[in-house]
């Protein structure tokens, strides 16, 4: 690894139909014809907003008018290490042009490819892209509480929420470990038929998490583990984290994204210690993957999270 980080903003171009604009590298740069989020260095004395903006302005001519912090990644390349930090731009005025000579092109970020290649670093934030902005975490207690907990679900689902997470450490063991197990059929059912994605926390049998759409790790289970589980291609696994370096090993155990909190007061643990707006930040410094803000969250707070760089919310009874 070289000893020097060049630290670079990238923006994620987004129109309202859901294209992405992709720049290709020009002549006589390194890795030209490859295509890449437009962006560029840091100057001297600029935060990563100001640095966008400017490149922005003079890469491909628009004027930023909105733009968020979103995740921070650090890509090795042969020759070079850079930290990449990915930024939603969300309003801006003009229309892109290539001011360099570079070809532009908006393209669906599920099929980017097609356009060509792409460069090594421009691949996460494309995978991370499909990922919802709202995480659903399941309150049902026990088996007399599905009924109830199934029509909540109906709900949030028909209301646009695509990733849902089991998670019932309250459940009684014995006889009723299989009406879970039965629960846990009737969730899935209703998530695939809403196109929603059903995860099982990692306090339930793991022969579970492969039924469902992947896993998500308890930080003491995450911190238990040196590699990504073993699971089908497609499936997900999330970790729950509460500082930094949970965060960062969620990242180096090949996780897709971190639920970090509690940021605010919730209220099934009221006056607990939280980590506020700025300790989620600090939390999420360097992460290198997507991270949910978790305590406090609802619709209400949304704005208030990406604003501080979380990917979106997750929570039970803000979201189900």
């Amino acid at each position: 690894m070289s000893e020097k980080i060049v630290d670079v903003a990238a923006g994620l171009i987004l129109r309202p139909d859901g294209k992405l604009l992709l720049g290709q590298r020009p002549e006589g740069k390194p890795w030209s014809g490859w295509w890449e989020l437009p962006g560029g260095k840091l100057e001297p004395g600029e935060t990563v907003l100001q640095a966008l903006a400017r490149e922005l302005q003079e890469e491909i001519g628009i004027r930023v008018t909105q733009s968020r912090p979103w995740v921070t990644y650090v890509h090795v390349y042969p020759h070079t290490t850079v930290r990449l930090a990915f930024c939603h731009v969300t309003g801006w005025e003009g229309e892109p042009r290539g001011l360099e000579n570079q070809r532009l092109e908006w393209v669906d970020p599920a099929r980017a490819a097609e356009v060509g290649d792409l460069l090594p670093a421009t691949l996460p934030p494309l995978r991370w892209l499909q990922l919802p902005t709202r995480y659903g975490i399941s309150s049902i207690g026990s088996r007399a509480g599905l009924p109830a907990f199934l029509g909540r679900l109906d709900a949030a689902l028909a209301r646009g929420v695509k990733l849902v997470q089991l998670r019932e450490p309250q459940w009684p063991d014995g006889p009723g470990a299989a009406s879970l197990h039965e629960a846990l059929l009737q969730v899935k059912q209703r998530c695939h038929a809403a196109g929603a994605r059903l995860l099982v926390n990692s306090i339930h049998p793991a022969a579970w998490w492969k039924e469902a759409d992947g896993v998500h790790l308890r930080a003491a289970d995450a911190a238990r583990l040196d590699a990504r589980p073993a699971l089908p291609e497609g499936a997900l696994v999330g970790a729950s984290a509460h500082d930094n370096a949970q965060v960062t090993h969620a990242r180096d155990l090949g996780a897709d994204f971190a639920v970090l909190g509690p940021v605010l007061d919730t209220p099934s643990h009221p006056g607990a210690p939280t980590l506020g707006w700025e300790g989620f930040v600090a939390g999420n410094r360097d992460a290198g993957l997507p991270v949910y803000a978790l305590g406090g969250q609802s619709e209400q707070t949304v704005s208030q999270a990406l604003r501080h760089g979380a990917h979106g919310i997750a929570g039970i009874r803000g979201l189900i």
